[in-house]
């Protein structure tokens, strides 16, 4: 049976926006053909409850030997003791954690939404703020650098279960080691959530949070550039109460395909030219965030450290996150509104955007084509130029680096 032509439409519309916009949502990626391969692989058929070597069903051989080649490839990797890559997705991952270390009701200090967290780090309508009891911490209202000794005098006074380090939008590399010593000092467990940043640690360009963490979450996409989904990495004395918690504790039968996914990606992750494209994503957000700068752009912490950059639009050009996302979206530039620290807009309109150089690495931008992408940005957003001329940058940018030219539905 042939696809449903409704579907081909819709696909084929995706392929081609794809290929026709620069893509700057810092959470997206063009993953390689081999992934999507695995992805809608016959592994989609399976279903294998359990573990390699230990399912509850059988035929599983075959699933085994590569969901075990998953999870030696990551404990390779990150030098982790202990893999688990059958978690959905990063919140759900996030939710294996906490079942796995936290009882209902027990104290966690994480990083608020507005300073750059995550909804899965405790935010009041998500399952974990409902379930557990979060404090927050946030980001210095000088400099919008993380500060540790705010973390630790919360930490004192609020004595957490578990600290959680990671962040959604934050530009700045992480010191994972000071927040292990501030867990030590309340007694707390240390999880990591990498999810943004995992790429760049498997390429050793930023610190690794499973050389100091109890627990580390991740999404698989992302800077990695797998498959989506989620993976947990942990000390080998919380292996049982990881595994137990992510099946039978808050999911079933694992998506066999994207593990394929995942595991196609990691064995990517270990060859020499990642840790080039790692490199050359932060290179190209240093750039990026240069032209804003330069340009009278209110860029957060004045710069980046990784693949993200987090800037004002309300005070700098009096438009919301939304109105702004809304006009890049309308020359080929796709990104994401966001909130910032001390924000006085809405989560709906948000004062800031949020940009990220990832995926159009991974196309063969350099530091000359993201030039031009951050004076497209000004053009467009102090509208001094005309639309039409901005969308042909646009077009004419994608043309020279095309992607997944073999693939039609």
């Amino acid at each position: 049976m042939n696809l449903d032509k409704k579907l081909i439409d819709s696909l084929n519309g995706e392929l081609k926006r794809q290929q026709n916009h620069i893509e700057l949502i810092a959470s997206e990626n063009y993953v390689s053909e081999a992934v999507l391969i695995a992805n809608g692989s016959i592994f989609t058929n399976k279903y294998c409850e359990g573990y390699p070597g230990k399912r509850y069903y059988g035929g599983c051989n075959f699933i085994d030997e590569v969901e075990q080649l998953g999870i030696e490839t990551a404990k390779e990797i990150f030098e982790a003791e202990h893999v688990n890559i059958q978690p959905h997705s990063g919140s759900q991952a996030n939710a294996a954690a906490y079942k796995a270390f936290l009882k209902p009701g027990d104290k966690v200090l994480a990083m608020g939404l507005k300073a750059g967290g995550h909804l899965s780090h405790g935010f009041s309508l998500n399952s974990s703020g409902e379930i557990y009891n979060f404090e927050f911490y946030g980001v210095s209202d000088k400099d919008y650098y993380i500060d540790y000794n705010e973390i630790k005098e919360k930490a004192l006074s609020f004595m957490p279960k578990m600290i959680i380090a990671g962040a959604s939008a934050y530009s700045r590399e992480i010191d994972f080691k000071k927040f292990r010593e501030i867990a030590d000092q309340v007694g707390a467990y240390l999880m990591v959530d990498m999810a943004h940043i995992a790429g760049l640690v498997a390429a050793k360009e930023h610190q690794n949070p499973c050389l100091v963490a109890d627990v580390v979450t991740t999404t698989t996409h992302k800077t990695l550039r797998g498959a989506r989904g989620g993976m947990i990495l942990c000390k080998k004395e919380y292996a049982k109460k990881v595994d137990s918690a992510v099946f039978p504790g808050i999911q079933g039968g694992p998506l066999e395909n994207l593990i394929a996914g995942k595991t196609q990606a990691l064995l990517e992750a270990k060859d020499i030219s990642f840790k080039e494209y790692a490199k050359q994503v932060i290179k190209n957000a240093k750039t990026l965030a240069k032209v804003l700068i330069d340009n009278n752009f209110f860029v957060l912490t004045n710069g980046t450290d990784n693949h993200l950059i987090n800037f004002d639009v309300k005070s700098t050009f009096n438009l919301t996150g939304k109105q702004a996302e809304s006009i890049l979206e309308s020359i080929g530039i796709i990104c994401n509104k966001e909130l910032l620290p001390f924000d006085q807009e809405s989560s709906v309109n948000t004062s800031g955007l949020r940009v990220g150089t990832a995926a159009m690495t991974t196309r063969g931008f350099k530091e000359e084509e993201f030039i031009k992408v951050g004076n497209i940005i000004v053009k467009a957003l102090k509208k001094s130029v005309d639309i039409e001329i901005l969308k042909k940058e646009v077009n004419e940018l994608c043309l020279k680096f095309p992607i997944y030219e073999n693939i039609r539905y």
